[in-house]
């Protein structure tokens, strides 16, 4: 529960940022309408659907999608080569 609560456009802008900093490659964010075919062979961890986050009084609900096989070994390739 939020205490001060921000617009269903400020957080997808907090989202988009991060997907485009300290989340990049590991984190993409979309505006287009997707279905879950469309991120099959996806590496990204997760993908953020702008499209239906919203807000109802202070609770807040965002939606990801994610394609566990080729997210979960895209990590652990970068794992493997960070300790290299």
């Amino acid at each position: 529960i939020l205490k001060v609560v921000p617009s269903a456009q400020e957080i997808n802008l907090a989202f988009q940022k991060s997907s485009e900093g300290f989340l990049k490659n590991i984190l993409e964010y979309t505006s287009d309408a997707i279905v879950s075919v469309d991120i099959l062979d996806n590496p990204h961890s997760g993908i953020f659907d702008s499209e239906l986050t919203s807000v109802v009084g202070n609770l807040v609900k965002v939606v990801g999608w994610y394609d566990n096989e080729i997210g979960y070994s895209s990590r652990i390739i970068d794992l493997i080569l960070k300790i290299r």
